[in-house]
């Protein structure tokens, strides 16, 4: 009892130390510090806030910028809204105006003919599609760029009469690539046509015709590319067989006899020159 006596008297005596301590700092700093009257009594009047090379903070704010589009004034917001929608139907116009569709179809069968699972990766087979896209698509870009892009942007050409020199030559591409029949389905669908010249046809038909035809290029490629693997698999299944050695799976073994004949007879450059050169001209 006496021991705990002790420690709470301890205990209250440092607690009353410190207390004291922290009120004779407080006082200290209270005096250490200017009356705030008399500072802003004989405080000199603070200078301007510009600085050597920096505007001034009092000159009015500029005024918004406003464009045209169409003949007709918009305002800055809109014009940056008008950007940021144009930017998330890129996907959508790479997947449905260009070369994309058909390259990466076929890249993509391609992979799972030789049954490498997932090598060639996602990236690199969007990478090679991407590459080739360009390539193909580099005249058509070009023939945009000059007859309603250019002029556009140094003030030549309105933006409607832009929009459609410049859409002329997607149009021209996708005509060259759309079978008949697929064109007088989507006709039909949309109640339109027969169309005299093909400037008459609508985008939502031709756009439409377009995938659909890519479509089924594409997997008429991915099936003649699949006949020598399927060969090979058939093959390798007939001698396992004949072995005995009906609990191997005959997939583990064609694939190396599969990559070795892509690497022999050099796949790849065939795949893509195929590809590059099943595109009609415009």
């Amino acid at each position: 009892m006496t021991a705990i006596r002790i420690r709470r008297v301890a205990m209250a005596t440092a607690l009353v130390l410190a207390f004291a301590l922290l009120a004779l700092t407080q006082s200290a700093h209270a005096q250490a510090l200017p009356d705030p009257v008399a500072a802003q009594a004989t405080a000199q009047p603070a200078a301007p806030l510009s600085a050597p090379g920096l505007p001034s903070l009092n000159k009015p704010l500029p005024s918004v910028t406003v464009g045209k589009v169409g003949g007709e004034p918009v305002s800055m917001p809109m014009q940056v809204l008008l950007l940021m929608t144009g930017i998330t139907l890129l996907p959508a116009a790479l997947l449905g105006l260009t070369a994309f569709t058909r390259i990466i179809i076929v890249l993509g069968l391609l992979r799972q003919a030789l049954g490498t699972g997932q090598t060639p990766s996602n990236q690199v087979l969007l990478a090679l599609a991407l590459f080739l896209t360009a390539m193909v698509m580099m005249p058509v870009f070009d023939q945009a760029w000059a007859a309603g892009i250019a002029p556009y942007l140094n003030d030549q050409m309105d933006f409607r009469s832009a929009w459609t020199a410049a859409s002329e030559p997607f149009r021209g591409f996708m005509l060259a690539q759309i079978r008949e029949n697929d064109l007088m389905t989507f006709a039909g669908l949309s109640n339109s046509g027969p169309y005299a010249t093909p400037q008459d046809v609508p985008f939502s038909v031709l756009a439409a015709s377009f995938l659909t035809s890519e479509l089924k290029t594409a997997f008429e490629i991915a099936f003649l590319i699949y006949i020598p693997f399927v060969i090979i698999d058939l093959v390798v299944a007939s001698v396992l067989m004949s072995m005995g050695m009906m609990m191997l799976s005959p997939m583990l073994v064609s694939a190396p006899f599969k990559i070795l004949l892509f690497v022999l007879v050099d796949g790849w450059v065939l795949v893509v020159g195929s590809l590059a050169a099943s595109f009609n001209p415009v």
